[in-house]
């Protein structure tokens, strides 16, 4: 039958899955009474238990990246998202064929308009504490609740832009509740109810118990595909009004309605899963237990766990895949390729403003944070970077096949096969037709060179300009990628012109003190699609509704801080007027081949005004594991790729042979040939 062709034409090509690279928390218990305990329903006080025989099917992994908290409603990270995904339903959800298909909703349609949308929800479905006690019934204002928390500013949701950007009335009660808050002294309560702001004024509202209803602000033809997002999660509202900020930071401090219930979570030692037994969808829930352990040394000790057969899943570097495929092929198989995420280089352009943490740090290095951001202002400085970043060299270090190096290097920040507009992809439509002139050039980078020099000595900077290349320190193959880029960066462009100096930073919360942070200068960053529209791909860069000067420093977006060039001008101000009207005109289109040009248009202007470097969709890269990957969700948005429901744990190791068996059977049924 056929199914999503366009969503799998580089299946090989893409992003790998996320098992066991750092899903993970820990114990409940300890006698605690669970908060909201005292409400329970008829069936609770009938004893109605979730948890049954948690020993019949474990998978047992290591992770080395400690997530922040379970609150998956504010959590922005894949590693906090794992979480949520696992252990909280949605209103629809992915097959394994990437098909959309029912979940906490059992069916939905949409006004004329195109702007009401309604959702029947399936009744009977309950609430659930870490002890698999049950707690109450899952309802319409369960939504209602958790998008009013979402939209709450003091929450500091990182996913909140979905409910604020495309919900009718969201920003609106937004706006009015930081308001309130902006005129509260430190210290003071900061209660939403009290800001005169009306949620019944956003387009969330529970009909009844069982019939939810959404109204947009536009018409969006893919709004359902959000709902598949953590947002959009329902939680039970009594218990958030009890928390609050508490809400997700231990086991028992949160309800369970999905697949899985946590009944462990102990930061930096581990964190367990138990299948719920009572989820309406249990039948499709095969394995019983996630037993996850931390290890900071869990990329390197993992392989070795493995071959001792003590856990059933790990990545397979390059560093040590020729030894295995020459020793250990029985346990070699490799990831899902998901077309959900892409790789991109991002210049930091404000290394020496935002959080006054990072600057220490830059100064103690001697990296020149102020002479950084006058040299990452100048475009041809910019370009000839990119003009000598050769990417299949840097890619080396992650995939060695020169074949599919290339197939997996992209040209624009909006992956291949991501979606088509009338047959045609849009990463090939006309307004990309020049991108492709501004990657490597080893000539044209000197010429930019030649340019960037006399410019920035006018400017008053000192060469060579040092640039901060940072990665994720217990990941060896992308600390290779850096050494790799700092040699042939250093190599074109000359030693007297540029100067790369390599940051590891920390693995624990690497987003938020890294990047967040902005502690790099150049660096190698990522975005996976919150639903299926161009959109999507321009939020990373969107401007931060935040962006204002306190005490001279600039707050601005959290990928590169290019907005902050609307407050503090230079030559990079009128490119991103431009780009951020363009992307404004886009989003207020509803036609669909305009729309795509106009968001091909505005994307086009970060490649050729090189502020982002498309880089790649990641390969599918090498595991050893005991799960037929290819029974799990399957989507190019949302999370339901980190979903466990629908996988098995086999008695051995998929090998290779298996694996091709699988996935050309799966090609088969998705209707590839």
């Amino acid at each position: 039958m056929k199914r999503k062709l366009a969503l799998l034409l580089s299946l090989i090509l893409i992003l790998s899955l996320f098992a066991g690279c750092g899903k993970d928390e820990a114990p409940a218990g300890g006698g605690e009474a669970a908060p909201g305990g005292g409400e329970a329903t008829e069936e609770g006080e009938s004893g109605a238990n979730a948890l049954g025989d948690s020993d019949a099917m474990v998978y047992r992994s290591l992770y080395s990246g400690e997530i922040s908290s379970m609150n998956y409603l504010i959590e922005g990270a894949t590693n906090e998202q794992t979480v949520g995904a696992n252990v909280i339903d949605t209103l629809v959800e992915y097959d394994s064929f990437g098909e959309l298909i029912p979940g906490l909703a059992e069916t939905w349609e949409v006004s004329e308009d195109g702007l009401t949308w309604t959702f029947h929800l399936r009744k009977g479905v309950k609430w659930y504490d870490h002890t698999g006690a049950e707690k109450a019934e899952v309802t319409a204002h369960d939504f209602v609740s958790a998008a009013k928390y979402v939209c709450d500013p003091q929450n500091e949701s990182g996913t909140d832009y979905m409910i604020l950007d495309l919900i009718d009335g969201a920003a609106d009660y937004y706006e009015k509740v930081s308001e309130y808050y902006g005129t509260l002294a430190e210290g003071d309560e900061k209660d939403a109810s009290q800001s005169g702001a009306d949620f019944e004024t956003v387009g969330v509202k529970a009909v009844d118990d069982y019939t939810l209803e959404y109204k947009t602000v536009d018409s969006y033809p893919f709004f359902p595909t959000c709902l598949t997002y953590v947002c959009y999660m329902p939680a039970y509202g009594p218990l958030l009004d009890e928390l609050k900020s508490d809400f997700g930071t231990a086991a028992d401090r949160m309800y369970y309605n999905g697949a899985y219930i946590v009944t462990r979570y102990d930061p930096q030692v581990g964190r367990t899963y138990e299948k719920n037994f009572l989820n309406w969808d249990a039948d499709n829930v095969h394995i019983t237990k996630l037993d996850m352990t931390y290890n900071a040394e869990a990329v390197t000790i993992a392989p070795t766990m493995v071959l001792r057969e003590e856990i059933d899943y790990s990545s397979i570097s390059n560093n040590i895949l020729d030894e295995w495929k020459a020793n250990y092929s029985e346990y070699l198989s490799k990831g899902r390729a998901i077309p959900d995420y892409s790789y991109f280089y991002c210049f930091n352009f404000r290394a020496a403003g935002g959080s006054q943490e990072r600057l220490p740090i830059w100064e103690s290095n001697g990296w020149e944070p102020e002479n950084w951001d006058k040299a990452v202002s100048n475009a041809n400085f910019r370009h000839a970077v990119m003009s000598a970043f050769d990417r299949d060299y840097s890619m080396y270090a992650l995939e060695p096949d020169a074949e599919v190096r290339k197939s997996v290097t992209q040209h624009t920040i909006t992956p291949m096969t991501f979606t088509n507009v009338d047959g045609t992809d849009y990463a090939n439509l006309p307004e990309f037709d020049n991108v492709k002139e501004h990657f490597f050039n080893p000539e044209k980078a000197l010429e930019y060179k030649e340019k960037a020099v006399a410019e920035l000595e006018e400017m008053g900077v000192t060469l060579p300009v040092k640039m901060v290349l940072s990665y994720r320190s217990d990941t060896s193959d992308w600390e290779q990628e850096c050494v790799l880029l700092k040699q042939q960066l250093e190599e074109v462009l000359g030693k007297d012109f540029i100067d790369c100096e390599l940051y590891g930073g920390p693995a624990d919360s690497f987003l938020r003190q890294v990047r967040r942070n902005g502690m790099y200068g150049f660096m190698r960053c990522n975005w996976g699609a919150d639903y299926e529209d161009p959109s999507t791909w321009a939020q990373p860069f969107a401007i931060d509704d935040t962006i204002r000067e306190v005490d001279n420093v600039v707050e601005a977006n959290s990928y590169n801080d290019m907005d902050v060039a609307l407050v503090e001008e230079n030559e990079l101000t009128p490119i991103l007027k431009d780009y951020y009207a363009k992307v404004e005109e886009a989003r207020k289109i509803a036609d669909t081949l305009p729309r795509y040009k106009a968001f091909a248009e505005a994307e086009a202007m970060l490649i050729e005004n090189a502020i982002v470097i498309p880089y790649f969709i990641y390969p599918s890269s090498y595991v050893a594991t005991k799960i037929n990957i290819f029974d799990g969700q399957y989507a190019p948005c949302g999370v339901s790729n980190l979903r466990y429901k629908g996988q098995k744990v086999s008695e051995k190791f998929i090998t290779m042979d298996e694996y091709t068996e699988r996935y050309d059977a799966w090609l088969k049924e998705m209707g590839v040939e």
